[in-house]
């Protein structure tokens, strides 16, 4: 069937971790363990409808221009009028305020499901900018990091706000991605809010260093490089009270064999790089120093790459 005749498509969106550390608002990678599916049908009025919101979120807003998802198809609509309405279901499978990239999530789903009922397809990038659209909703700030991850999938680097530039990252193979979200609500307008507006020389030069060597080591395959320079020294200092155990969660999966341990996104959900020998060992100190802390938690170990946001039906 062309995409001109489709009246309604399903996409599965992936969750993401955005940040990696060393790279505030520009990288990102995604986690197909857990994801958004939304549906979405063509109507004859014109406008987007929200007709239904299920899954792990609980409340969210029915109004499409309070609605991540119903926000990013508002903007798709405008720049391309196609003549019709999107009706749209969404079925959260990425707790809300976990740091796991659920409000990018259901902006892709959204518009990579409605892609499918254009007569002409958007090209990526197009769809990259609607869902930041829907993206500043949550966050109350147009970032790019969970949309390019959940779109492209992998670990990605996106430069730029207006005209954004998205590029993949490579990832030496067998590194694994541990993930462990502690069963808490951290919005991430709160944990923005608490960043300072300006930051030390010598911590910009710090972080900058170690943003290269990150970068460098994933091209090169060189673990000690990426072990040496997977350190945040700006955000994660200001953002680690809001998340109990943190300061322990980190330490035991460091000892456990782990490359690199911080914060997913906003949080209260961390990650942890490791090689494959190791992943599970980390993901058990993990999980065991959140428990001391009185946190249960689920996890999952992924592999970095991964395909993306796509059609399920």
């Amino acid at each position: 069937m062309s995409a001109a005749a489709l009246a309604r498509a399903t996409a599965f969106a992936p969750a993401s971790v955005g940040n990696v550390a060393i790279g505030f608002d520009i990288l990102g990678f995604a986690v197909d363990a857990l994801g958004d599916r939304v549906t979405v049908r063509r109507r004859a009025a014109p406008g987007v409808a929200i007709d239904a919101v299920r899954g792990v979120a609980g409340e969210l807003p029915r109004e499409p221009r309070d609605n991540t998802a119903g926000r990013a198809l508002l903007a798709m609509q405008e720049a391309r009028r196609p003549g019709f309405g999107f009706a749209l279901e969404i079925d959260k499978g990425i707790p809300l305020g976990s740091g796991l990239g659920g409000s990018a999530a259901s902006a892709v789903g959204a518009v990579v499901a409605a892609n499918a009922l254009l007569p002409q397809a958007c090209s990526p990038l197009e769809l990259l900018e609607f869902a930041m659209a829907g993206e500043a909703v949550a966050s109350g700030a147009r970032h790019v990091d969970n949309i390019a991850a959940s779109l492209y999938g992998g670990l990605v680097l996106t430069v730029g706000i207006d005209h954004p530039r998205v590029k993949h990252i490579p990832v030496p193979a067998g590194i694994r991605a541990v993930i462990v979200h502690p069963h808490m609500f951290l919005s991430t307008s709160q944990a923005r809010a608490i960043l300072r507006a300006s930051v030390q020389m010598s911590d910009f030069v710090w972080q900058t260093a170690n943003l290269a060597g990150f970068i460098s080591g994933c091209y090169t395959d060189d673990l000690d490089m990426i072990r040496a320079s997977l350190e945040d020294v700006v955000i994660e200092p200001q953002r680690q009270a809001l998340i109990p155990g943190f300061a322990d969660v980190r330490r035991g999966a460091m000892e456990a064999g782990a490359l690199g341990c911080s914060i997913s996104g906003a949080g209260p959900s961390m990650f942890a790089w490791a090689p494959e020998a190791s992943a599970a060992a980390v993901l058990a100190a993990m999980q065991s120093a959140f428990g001391r802390h009185a946190l249960a938690t689920d996890a999952w170990v992924v592999a970095v790459q991964s395909s993306g946001a796509r059609l399920i039906g």
